[in-house]
């Protein structure tokens, strides 16, 4: 599946300024940013939803173990044909890869989390507040963003934290859904796809929009059960901002040592998947070897077809954030 058919695939429609999107295109997301810094007169109550983020997101980290494993399609190897798992080239060639310790956030950062963290360092909320998008906006939803509020968000906690906090790898995220790399295809409770029970089915996924009178499916996290070292929604409920830069052809010089991927590019990793159900998630997106690739910001051309349209793309409704926390 090419890059813009995925976009396409995955984008949702909504009433957005296309002023606002052309802004976001011709904007450097990966230019170096200060870090966000908390002001200093904050109210009793910014004081307390602060305390209460920073608790959460120190009681959300889980331990992951450092060691050697082979990144990419396992398949030639573990499969009982011996063929690939992966139809895209861009998970090849298998690799030895070998990490240091790490945490990682056993969730994906909410609205709300966005909305304490947005308050106290005094920037604007993200999201949109028109009465088609406030829908799906919804507090303990993974938080739609951009790759560089991603990055920024992960460093203010880390700043607060004392912690080495930033966007994990892509090697680090792929080890840690592979329950420290071993031949798990499908990031859930037992390396399968169980619809209904461990990931959507079409059926949950139909009835999941009734109550909130959308017509996309909303994120809507640690409804399954986590995987083994503890890590929910690696499968589904969003896509995940990455730290590398995309090349599809990096897997064939990567260093074995704490990879960091490319030093330049011009798309950014996501990995995990879309609100989706299980064909979906079984087909196209939910391997824990799956790559994908999106625009830091938006895709300048989608955003260009979108001026055209009475409705406007949210171009980052479907990408958000896991944090790692390194030593």
């Amino acid at each position: 599946m090419t890059y813009k058919k995925m976009m396409k695939q995955n984008l949702v429609i909504f009433l957005i300024s296309s002023l606002s999107l052309s802004a976001c295109a011709k904007s450097d997301a990966t230019q170096k940013t200060s870090t966000p810094v908390t002001k200093q007169d904050l109210s009793s109550e910014q004081k307390k939803q602060l305390q209460q983020l920073l608790e959460k997101t120190k009681k959300n980290l889980i331990f992951v173990k450092g060691g050697s494993f082979k990144m990419g399609d396992f398949g030639p190897e573990h499969s009982i044909d011996k063929l690939p798992y992966d139809s895209n080239g861009d998970s090849k060639p298998l690799h030895k890869v070998t990490l240091d310790d790490f945490y990682l956030s056993a969730t994906k950062a909410t609205y709300a989390d966005f909305d304490v963290y947005t308050d106290v360092t005094g920037q604007k909320p993200i999201g949109n507040f028109n009465e088609v998008t406030k829908k799906y906006r919804i507090p303990t939803s993974a938080a739609g963003i951009n790759w560089q509020q991603a990055r920024n968000y992960c460093q203010w906690l880390g700043t607060q934290l004392n912690l080495k906090m930033d966007l994990p790898t892509e090697a680090q995220w792929e080890y840690a859904a592979r329950n420290r790399g071993q031949y798990i295809l499908y990031p859930t409770d037992n390396g399968k796809i169980d619809n209904g029970r461990n990931v959507w089915s079409f059926e949950q996924r139909q009835a999941s929009k009734k109550p909130f009178k959308v017509t996309k499916s909303i994120s809507l996290l640690q409804k399954f059960p986590p995987t083994p070292l503890g890590l929910y929604d690696m499968i589904t409920d969003n896509y995940e901002w990455i730290l590398d830069w995309y090349d599809p052809e990096y897997y064939s010089k990567s260093p074995e040592k704490n990879p960091q991927g490319p030093n330049t590019g011009t798309l950014k990793v996501v990995r995990s998947s879309a609100p989706a159900d299980g064909q979906p998630l079984q087909t196209f997106t939910g391997k824990t070897i799956s790559r994908h690739a999106m625009d830091p910001m938006a895709d300048p051309e989608l955003v260009k077809e979108s001026k055209n349209q009475k409705y406007y793309f949210d171009f980052n409704l479907n990408n958000s954030v896991r944090c790692v926390a390194n030593p």
